[in-house]
């Protein structure tokens, strides 16, 4: 296959190769004097050719980084350095394959450390949720060592830990595919010490990309994006959505195990990211971004191409589910009608019952772009959308708290914004209590910054 024919590998996908240090960024606007930190975001960046078919999420990870101080900016970005990208390195080639064909030179799947970042006990770790974290260095962003918790960790961790704002406790899962448990739940101490980790048992493997917190509980989605060996061993794809399944909510107090778990079962779907989820009386509160179904790695068993009903079934969509658990009843409905995708909520309330929540609005393209993003009033059922512009398409909304601010709406959303037209790329921050106005500010990047995956905010002292 000709590389040049995946579109994952073209345009503003395509990846960057020089890893740069710029102080003194070009600012349209004026930074609020009271924003210190840096803004991190990781994403797929894969340093050679790939051997065989690519998919996104094959891409090894890259880190760029936006330190903002006095204000002034700099940029700088670096590769993550994991074992398998110095191998391919020394190599000067793709040892491995991808996960839409795994077969290589090399056993297994490159841990790629793409997707995600969690800030924790003052450590920044690059995340993959197919194997071990990778500790990072702030502010060079430069590779420390994989992360195994003093040699604790027995699991891949989530690529999206969850860290209470009240307890300081961060809450993870792994998942294997054909291992028994199929997932294992791990809590962390404030003090980053790793207290406990429990099997939760299901049916079959399954892809489960993220989970949920409340102030006491902790919520599972075992949902039918599944992988099975027999379909392997009959020349079909491990991985299908099986949409004749039903989907399961798992629910358990924080300290649980399996033996306190407690499911519910609701309409087949898909979700990938969850925007926060709460405690009201005896109901737990679920709000995520919903989908029907999800071709991400393959159709599902009996579709064909250009299946309208699997096309459909990807459009996600923000939805609130609501689990009783004294009588086991569940209710589910969308809370709009807008396609949107990586929900983010001021992580200061995260657990806790919140009004707003902010997502990348979906474009109407064959590609997974946003055209601008989205605040949900939760409470009024009310939304504010800001608009990138013509040609103009950005990534996942961080929310940033102004510091000592009392509202839970007051702060900035920050993401990296591509101008195809120009082939350029800037940081813009948003003004979350006036989403429809221009950017307070635009930090003018000194190259392209590649589509990507998720981003954190990290406050650091004058």
């Amino acid at each position: 296959m000709t590389t040049t024919l995946n579109a994952y590998l073209a345009d503003n996908f395509a990846p960057i190769r020089a890893e740069l240090t710029v102080d003194d960024l070009p600012i349209l606007g004026e930074l609020p004097p009271e924003l210190n930190g840096m803004f991190v975001r990781n994403g797929p960046n894969p340093q050679f050719p790939p051997l065989s078919r690519y998919h996104w999420f094959d891409g090894d990870g890259m880190l760029h980084g936006v330190h903002i101080q006095g204000g002034k900016a700099s940029y700088r970005n670096r590769y993550v350095h994991t074992k398998g990208f110095k191998q391919e390195q020394a190599a000067g080639r793709a040892l491995w394959g991808g996960l839409l064909e795994p077969s290589s030179s090399q056993e297994g799947f490159k841990n790629v450390a793409n997707t995600a970042l969690v800030w924790h006990c003052n450590r920044l770790l690059a995340l993959w949720e197919g194997g071990e974290p990778h500790a990072i260095d702030v502010p060079s962003l430069e590779t420390i060592e994989a992360y195994t918790f003093d040699g604790k960790l027995t699991s891949p961790i989530t690529a999206h830990p969850k860290v209470d704002p009240v307890t300081g406790e961060m809450m993870f899962f792994g998942y294997s595919l054909v291992e028994l448990p199929y997932v294992k739940y791990s809590v962390v101490s404030a003090q980053g010490k790793l207290l406990k980790t429990v099997p939760i048992d299901l049916p079959v493997g399954v892809m489960m990309h993220d989970f949920a917190i409340t102030e006491h509980y902790t919520i599972f989605m075992d949902l039918p994006l599944t992988f099975r060996l027999d379909r392997l061993q009959r020349g079909e794809p491990g991985f299908a959505f099986e949409r004749d399944l039903s989907s399961r909510f798992g629910i358990l107090p924080r300290k649980g195990d399996n033996q306190t778990i407690r499911w519910f079962e609701s309409p087949s779907c898909y979700v990938f990211h969850t925007l926060n989820a709460y405690e009201v009386g005896d109901d737990i509160v679920l709000i995520a971004c919903r989908m029907g179904g999800t071709s991400v790695l393959g159709a599902s068993p009996g579709a064909h191409e250009g299946d309208n009903r699997q096309i459909q079934n990807d459009v996600p969509l923000l939805y609130r589910w609501q689990f009783n658990l004294k009588t086991g009843a569940v209710q589910e409905q969308p809370l709009d009608e807008r396609p949107c995708e990586f929900p983010r909520v001021n992580e200061q309330y995260l657990g806790r019952q919140t009004r707003y929540g902010y997502a990348g609005k979906s474009a109407p393209t064959a590609m997974p772009k946003f055209d601008g993003l989205i605040k949900f009033d939760l409470d009024g059922h009310r939304t504010q959308t800001h608009h990138f512009g013509a040609g103009r398409y950005g990534g996942e909304g961080v929310f940033v708290p102004r510091p000592e601010a009392i509202a839970e709406d007051d702060g900035w959303l920050m993401t990296f914004v591509h101008d195809e037209a120009h082939d350029t790329s800037e940081l813009v921050i948003l003004s979350t209590q006036a989403m429809t106005d221009e950017p307070i500010a635009r930090i003018l990047m000194p190259q392209r910054i590649p589509y990507g995956f998720h981003g954190t905010w990290i406050a650091l002292g004058e």
